[in-house]
């Protein structure tokens, strides 16, 4: 009784509707990241040196990347669920359900970061070190959206934080106990991000990390915790043992010594912090003037 009482319980529903119009809890909280992110990096980009309102241009790119990058991610990874036997195509399609690939929509935004930042003049460097920490804060607001979903939850746990999980979405044949509960792992991911952001924010200013390096930083920091969470997963995936590992685990250690790997190298041939922020083909985002100044 007392386990009852202090599980996590999970929504009966994750939409709503005003008329005709639904309200998804998925898609609301990738929404409420998006706007944290942009929010965060605004302030970062302008006391390095950043005008403001580059970064809200530069989500216009970034934001439609990284939401095509991490479904196509995600797709790919687990195709058999919409192209094998008995799954339905036009299905992968259908974001509110679930299913980002989370380095799929880092790859694909940093790629429209890139292309965003080339046309306006930017350096890439010191905008993805800008950037990076807000993404930890989107990501932690995202994962609420599991919840929504009750979906990507830990396997069973008896300890009195886990999940309930309606039998309904219980993943493919498994079975359970009625009153079974599972580790939030949507709930640990979203903690871990929270401090990891905490950490990435004190070492930028204690260090005053530069050209990419925080962004590296981002990359160590949340790959140490997917990696651990990751493997308390028990949802059905096509690339569960891959080597003894699900996928993402050996993406998360790749991607770590990588990134590390990356930082050693940075800091030696380039110390310290990016002195120019733009190149000289800058276009400003500032807009003139009565004037014409």
């Amino acid at each position: 009784m007392v386990l009852d009482v202090l599980s996590i319980p999970s929504p009966a529903e994750g939409t709503w509707y005003l008329g005709p119009l639904p309200l998804r809890g998925y898609a609301l909280s990738i929404i409420a990241g998006i706007v944290a992110a942009i929010w965060i990096a605004e302030r970062r980009w302008v006391a390095r040196g950043g005008e403001a309102g580059e970064i809200q241009d530069l989500a216009i790119w970034a934001v439609p990347f990284g939401l095509v990058g991490a479904r196509a991610y995600h797709v790919a990874t687990d195709a058999g669920r919409y192209f094998g036997d008995g799954g339905n195509p036009w299905e992968a399609l259908y974001l509110w359900k679930g299913g980002l690939g989370v380095w799929g929509g880092i790859a694909m935004g940093a790629l429209g970061v890139y292309l965003g930042a080339r046309a306006k003049g930017i350096r890439i460097a010191p905008v993805l070190d800008a950037i990076a920490p807000g993404v930890l804060v989107a990501q932690a607001l995202g994962r609420w959206g599991n919840w929504f979903n009750q979906e990507l939850y830990g396997r069973p746990t008896d300890l009195p934080w886990g999940l309930e999980i309606d039998p309904r979405n219980w993943p493919g044949d498994l079975t359970f106990p009625l009153g079974t509960t599972f580790h939030p792992t949507f709930l640990y991911e979203c903690l871990w991000n929270l401090a990891a952001f905490a950490l990435l924010i004190w070492l930028d200013r204690r260090f005053r990390l530069g050209h990419g390096r925080v962004m590296a930083a981002y990359v160590m920091l949340y790959t140490a915790g997917r990696g651990w969470i990751e493997m308390l997963r028990i949802d059905d995936v096509e690339l569960a043992d891959v080597a003894g590992l699900r996928f993402n685990v050996w993406t998360s250690i790749v991607l770590f010594l990588a990134a590390a790997a990356y930082v050693v190298w940075s800091a030696r041939r380039h110390p310290g912090r990016d002195e120019a922020v733009y190149t000289d083909r800058h276009v400003s985002s500032l807009v003139p003037d009565a004037a014409g100044d």
